[in-house]
């Protein structure tokens, strides 16, 4: 995310906040219950909502997955299935202040919950832990450049270029790069239905 009051894509803080707070009306979930589901803090959550504080990737991801949905569904509007084309300027960046990068490389569709993206780490940035998944969730990983540290549940996997692997999206999962160098890798993600998103504390174990 950048430092300032709109995403790299152009998106305003603003304009988030209400997609968000869309998206938590749609399923029934009070701003306490988000940040129960979440492990943001309520003061947190009401000021993204409100378009007041610009949260990290991290948090954001806390967030869409509290919701059972992903980022690229909060920062862009569904396409009718057909032939899309993203072209560069077109995709939706968010930058962490941490030092890395995630850019969105699919289109959002209706009723489909899939996230492909180009994610860059800075040498020596560890983009911390993510939350887990619906069951049934899928999620796989590809470096292009550089070295991955792929930690699932506790433990550790090193990935170098040109190495893949997948894990169920119910797990927990961190990403972090420890070389010297910039790590370039690409995600996909699968989300299942959540059937009832009460449920999330209860996949993960415990609040990523």
């Amino acid at each position: 995310m950048s430092d300032g009051n709109t995403l790299a894509s152009g998106l305003s803080m603003s304009e988030l906040g209400a997609r968000i707070r869309a998206e938590r009306r749609a399923r029934g979930i009070s701003l306490e219950r988000l940040a129960e589901l979440s492990g943001v803090s309520r003061s947190m959550v009401s000021e993204v909502e409100r378009g007041t504080k610009t949260p990290s990737v991290l948090v954001l991801d806390r967030l869409a997955t509290a919701l059972g949905t992903s980022i690229a569904r909060l920062l862009d509007e569904p396409v009718r299935p057909d032939v899309v084309v993203l072209a560069g300027d077109r995709q939706q960046v968010v930058r962490d202040p941490a030092g890395w990068e995630r850019r969105i490389l699919s289109p959002v569709l209706p009723d489909i919950e899939f996230e492909f993206m180009r994610t860059t780490l800075e040498p020596g940035v560890d983009a911390g832990e993510f939350s887990a998944h619906a069951p049934g969730s899928h999620e796989y990983v590809a470096v292009e450049q550089g070295c991955l540290r792929l930690t699932i549940d506790g433990l550790p996997h090193r990935l170098e270029a040109g190495d893949a692997a997948y894990f169920p999206g119910n797990r927990l999962h961190a990403f972090a790069n420890d070389s010297i160098d910039v790590c370039v890798y690409y995600l996909a993600m699968a989300l299942a239905p959540a059937a009832d998103s009460r449920l999330q504390r209860v996949w993960g174990g415990h609040d990523a």
